[in-house]
């Protein structure tokens, strides 16, 4: 999926939007996790890599606040 950005505040918007639906998604997969729903590594796993995409997205919303 291609996204158009229009300008630089434009981007940082979309990012920050980004960052808090991994943070949410990151929530729900802890909560699978500890409730053993799915096999306990595969959970880990997705936490691991969610963990890993929110500290990403997160790095570029501050990086983009700094310069401001």
């Amino acid at each position: 999926m291609l996204i158009q950005i229009q300008s630089r505040k434009d981007f940082f918007a979309k990012v920050s939007i980004a960052s808090k639906e991994a943070s949410e998604t990151n929530y729900w997969l802890r909560l699978i996790k500890d409730a053993e729903i799915f096999d306990r590594q595969e959970s880990k796993k997705l936490v691991e890599a969610s963990d890993e995409l929110v500290k990403i997205l997160t790095s570029i919303v501050k990086t983009g606040s700094d310069k401001r």
